[in-house]
């Protein structure tokens, strides 16, 4: 379970990389190493709402940050 939250956060920071690299240069860093295949495109993007979700219930059923304050 800590490996998938790991592997899911490490893949929404890389997601948020190509997103700053579009709004920046407009140049569609995902869509290029998908070969501009819009179904692979598609389920890679798809990939990143279930890392959110993944994120949200870990955060929720486990409380990882109650120790800091």
């Amino acid at each position: 379970m800590k490996i998938t939250t790991y592997f899911l956060s490490a893949l929404l920071i890389l997601f948020g990389i190509f997103a700053a690299v579009y709004a920046l240069t407009g140049f569609d860093l995902l869509l290029f190493l998908c070969a501009g295949n819009g179904i692979v495109y598609r389920a890679i993007l798809s990939l990143s709402g279930v890392a959110a979700l993944w994120l949200l219930f870990f955060f929720v059923a486990f409380h990882p940050l109650r120790f800091l304050s």
